[in-house]
């Protein structure tokens, strides 16, 4: 592996007599790993379900399995939300929050997900947790990946740190900031981001870094936690990062930080610091998030959810700009930025209809609707990859009445369908649908 020499002559220096079996490592595959969603499935269930083989635990992660397997995305199961793809070191960063059901969690840089839904499976979805991804494009993944995981209290927005601090100060319980780095301990998964380093970068980034970590200091009450994570060995981005941090903010304290080495564990390289802040608390003044109204919107909702849902959810509604319905996540505060996901999507009402949206179906259970297709593993690859299915294949007489169904694998949720007439009518969005998958 062709390694920047600038890095590898300040590795050396700062490991000494580390450096040989640092270097090495290089030598060896980069280390693979999925996390069981627990919000759908305990480890010990995912463990039984994976439709590949797993390894042992991640030691700092629950639900975390080391594996082998080269195409881990490309399952049922995955579509399903029953486990996310992380490296394993990435998964050492949330944790250190220790979060709790019905706490107000923001990840600041969240994109695409995993520290995010990691989150949300400790709040077992009570509680208020904000998303957010400046990168607009990437804040759009992000969003995706919190939908599949079926994740209900979740706002996803893209915003600046700074206009959250703004708008939100001395708001939440806990904050996680994966900061933008340069990525040094990725260089043994990712050719681009060796490609893409430089001393300037590391500069860069050490700058930018230190902006969003005086934004979330702001953010995070007194008595709050604030975890700033890295996946470089940078010493700038890491403790010198932290060190500067305390010098500018002494009402933080710093509890631990970890530094994992390729070398070392099991896993690529990361950083993680968390911080105390101390001091009185005080009263956030937060604005509640506005709730437009659209009352045909919301009896064509309720209609549908009558027909649909064995005990329909209960919560305040709201109808997005772009017309969209969401169930809202109890105390989620007004928001700057572009709001992409505030709670659940119910779905659409164009005037006439009701059309129930994918992220619903996700974040349900197969015993709180009224039909539910179970498919098996031939007929779920044909709906992943968009196709109609015909009566005949789905038990026959013993298929549900027509309807809107939720569609489903192994007793979890795949999406939305509508049965008429012995047929199944696809409606899996396009852009989720699967191209190839692989066999188990």
């Amino acid at each position: 592996m062709d390694l920047p020499e600038p890095f590898l002559t300040r590795m050396e220096g700062e490991l000494k007599e580390e450096f040989p079996a640092f270097l090495r490592s290089y030598e060896e595959p980069p280390v693979k790993g999925v996390r069981a969603n627990l919000l759908k499935c305990s480890a010990e269930g995912f463990a039984r379900l994976a439709p590949f083989p797993l390894g042992e635990n991640v030691p700092w992660a629950e639900g975390g399995f080391y594996t082998g397997e080269e195409r881990p995305g490309a399952y049922p199961e995955h579509f399903a939300g029953l486990y996310y793809c992380q490296e394993p070191s990435a998964m050492c960063a949330a944790p250190l929050l220790n979060v709790q059901p019905k706490e107000r969690v923001l990840d600041l840089c969240a994109a695409p997900g995993g520290k995010t839904t990691q989150l949300a499976a400790a709040m077992a979805g009570e509680g208020v947790l904000i998303a957010n991804e400046y990168v607009s494009g990437r804040a759009k993944i992000l969003s995706q990946n919190v939908e599949r995981m079926g994740v209900k209290n979740c706002a996803v927005v893209s915003a600046s740190a700074e206009e959250l601090a703004e708008t939100l100060p001395a708001f939440f319980d806990k904050v996680l900031v994966d900061a933008p780095c340069s990525g040094e301990g990725m260089f043994r998964k990712d050719q681009e981001a060796i490609r893409e380093w430089s001393e300037e970068n590391v500069a860069r980034c050490i700058a930018r870094q230190r902006d969003i970590l005086d934004a979330a200091a702001r953010l995070v009450r007194a008595g709050g936690r604030l975890v700033y994570s890295t996946c470089t060995f940078a010493r700038g981005e890491d403790e010198g990062q932290t060190e500067d941090f305390l010098a500018r903010h002494p009402e933080f304290a710093l509890l631990e930080q970890h530094r994992l080495m390729p070398h070392e564990v099991k896993g690529e390289g990361h950083f993680a610091a968390l911080f105390e802040k101390r001091g009185e608390d005080e009263a956030c003044k937060a604005r509640p998030f506005p709730v437009r109204r659209d009352r045909a919107a919301e009896k064509a909702w309720r209609e549908f959810a009558a027909d649909f849902f064995v005990s329909p959810p209960e919560g305040t509604v709201t109808a997005l700009p772009d017309g969209r319905l969401f169930l809202l996540p109890e105390g989620l505060p007004a928001l700057p930025g572009r709001v992409l996901r505030a709670g659940v999507e119910l779905g659409e009402y164009n005037g006439k209809r009701f059309t129930p949206a994918h992220a619903l179906a996700m974040s349900v259970k197969r015993e709180e609707v009224r039909r539910f297709v179970a498919l098996e593993r031939e007929d779920a690859e044909r709906y992943l990859h968009g196709e109609a299915l015909a009566g005949e294949r789905l038990g026959g007489a013993g298929m549900p009445q027509d309807g809107w169904c939720m569609v489903g694998y192994k007793g979890y949720p795949l999406g939305l369908g509508k049965l008429a007439g012995g047929q199944l009518k696809n409606h899996l969005p396009k852009a989720l649908r699967a191209a190839k998958l692989s066999r188990t």
